[in-house]
């Protein structure tokens, strides 16, 4: 059976005992599953109890992410990889499934190229940002990912990944996993937040777009706003990687990833 490949954002509102339930009772009936985590919110929160409160930048294309400096990768390892990451581990384990923790720097999960500049729009200006501890996931380690599901554990991933050169480097969460996805061979990839899906009137809930077929994929990017662009973006790679389908889905529910793969949310579709 070809695994799933659950990505859970860190956005306000997601109910993480609810995923967990859910996760624990398809792993128990016998679904591969490796989950992805992200922890957003509670990362900004510590940030700025901290000092170094939370920046981001807009790229020329219109994508929104965090920027990171040494200081902020130093916080961002804090909150994903050690109170979220252990905290949906403990959750796991105590509904009886023995969870792994790890980030993509673990094992060069997620490796890739630590980026030499990070080009951004300001006051409708384009400046490039130095110095900067960002990357795109360029290779999975399959090999440890499959040793660790064929052993009987269930894999918790955590951005950042590790540069070529054995950096931190902060990824985003949704295109690693549409990587691992594509990389595991999976047909399945779903991308759950704090919203139903792609809304065609964001942030009307009510226009929920059901299904997008391959052709219509470029039209419904018009739609995505603010982090869902990025999503949408994963699902691309992800779909061109050969997974079948990717469904963005909603975690705010009790039963989040069965009732999307029964159909709740966005189901984008692969050509």
């Amino acid at each position: 059976m070809q695994p799933i490949i659950i990505k859970v954002g860190g956005s306000e509102g997601i109910d993480l005992d609810a995923l967990c339930a859910d996760v624990a009772s398809l792993v128990h009936d016998g679904v591969p599953l490796v989950l992805v985590h992200g922890g957003s919110a509670e990362t900004n929160r510590v940030a700025t109890a901290l000092g170094h409160p939370p920046q981001f930048v807009t790229s020329p294309s219109g994508f929104t992410s965090r920027l990171t400096d040494r200081k902020a990768i130093e916080i961002f390892e804090m909150v994903y990889c050690g109170s979220v990451n252990k905290g949906i581990v403990e959750r796991l384990q105590g509904l009886g499934i023995n969870a792994v923790g790890l980030s993509g720097l673990d094992g060069r999960i997620w490796e890739g190229k630590r980026k030499k500049g990070l080009r951004a729009v300001e006051n409708g200006k384009t400046r490039i940002i130095r110095d900067t501890w960002t990357g795109t996931v360029e290779r999975v380690n399959v090999e440890l990912l499959q040793s660790l599901m064929s052993a009987g554990y269930l894999p918790v991933l955590t951005p950042p990944g590790c540069s070529v050169d054995g950096e931190a480097i902060n990824v985003d969460g949704d295109r690693a996993a549409a990587r691992t996805a594509a990389a595991l061979g999976a047909e399945t990839l779903m991308l759950l937040s704090n919203v139903p899906g792609l809304l065609k009137d964001f942030p009307d809930e009510d226009s929920l777009i059901e299904e997008v077929p391959p052709a219509e994929f470029e039209a419904a990017m018009e739609f995505a706003q603010g982090r869902m662009r990025i999503k949408m973006l994963g699902a691309k790679e992800a779909l061109d990687g050969g997974v079948s389908r990717v469904i963005l889905g909603d975690a705010r529910h009790a039963s989040p990833v069965r009732e999307a793969l029964d159909g709740a949310g966005t189901v984008l579709l692969g050509g």
